[in-house]
């Protein structure tokens, strides 16, 4: 089901993603050489908590009895997502990570009373749903990885311009495969963005490629609904294979991966990018 959000809880969304946006610019600032994600976790997890919110990521479940370990999805390298921030690894130059992080916000009743804010009736926390991410380097990185970063952005900024009313999902999944593509680069097929707010994940699928016109799947965006675009580009191939551990997605060639996000929502006019400060 695809959930219309009023105005207030937009708003809500809105406040909840400016705190976020706050957040992985702390972490992406605290990037560096000899790093070790635990202490990037510890500090998302303090400023979360600190916030009056809860992350959104730590114990999810993944399906067959496992829980993803942490706060933060910190995929490196060849890691496409999921990659965990705990136990921790060290950061080594030339690496780059996705920081990758979801909150809900705020679950405390007092902060939603002094504030004014709506209650999602969808979580037992009350709090509605942000998530967000951007791809960093650790110190100096290869052309080949700034290249990657910078087509994965433009991906981005690029398919958040499609988003409006009366335009289709296909318009976003068309605009990202055309421009990775035209660098060479492959479109993750089996992770897609999604719809945001009420739960961490919901509907619609956000696909970041091109699926047949005519199938129910590529809807058309209408006011209220929010929505995460998350173009995921290999270097390689758009082929993923599942790590060892049962969670993390790793390109199947090995090839260098980037993912960037934002929570969108739809408006009368438009579209208002949510995980901003």
């Amino acid at each position: 089901m695809v959930y219309i959000k009023t105005n207030e809880e937009i708003a809500a969304i809105r406040a909840g993603g400016k705190i976020l946006a706050k957040i992985l610019k702390t972490l992406k600032t605290a990037v560096k050489p000899g790093v070790n994600t635990a202490d990037l976790e510890a500090v998302m997890i303090e400023m979360v908590v600190a916030a009056g919110g809860r992350p959104a990521f730590k114990d999810y479940p993944m399906g067959g009895g496992i829980f993803f370990p942490s706060a933060i999805c910190a995929s490196i390298n060849d890691e496409v997502v999921h990659g965990a921030a705990v136990p921790g690894r060290i950061l080594v130059e030339g690496d780059i990570i996705d920081l990758d992080i979801g909150m809900e916000w705020p679950v405390l009743p007092e902060i939603r009373r002094e504030l004014g804010l709506p209650t999602n009736p969808h979580s037992p926390g009350g709090g509605f749903y942000t998530d967000m991410c951007a791809t960093v380097p650790v110190g100096e990185i290869s052309k080949e990885a700034k290249k990657l970063l910078a087509v994965t952005q433009e991906c981005l900024v690029a398919a958040i311009k499609k988003v409006r009313p009366g335009a289709r999902l296909n318009d976003i999944g068309g605009t990202v495969q055309r421009i990775a593509e035209d660098a060479g680069y492959g479109v993750v097929r089996d992770l897609v963005g999604h719809g945001v707010g009420y739960q961490a994940h919901e509907d619609p699928e956000v696909y970041h490629y091109l699926i047949n016109p005519r199938s129910t799947a590529n809807l058309e965006l209408k006011p209220g609904m929010v929505i995460c675009i998350e173009p995921m580009i290999n270097a390689g191939t758009h082929r993923v294979s599942v790590a060892a551990n049962g969670y993390t997605i790793i390109s199947a060639d090995n090839s260098l991966s980037a993912h960037f996000e934002h929570t969108i929502a739809v408006t009368d006019k438009g579209h208002q990018i949510l995980t901003l400060e």
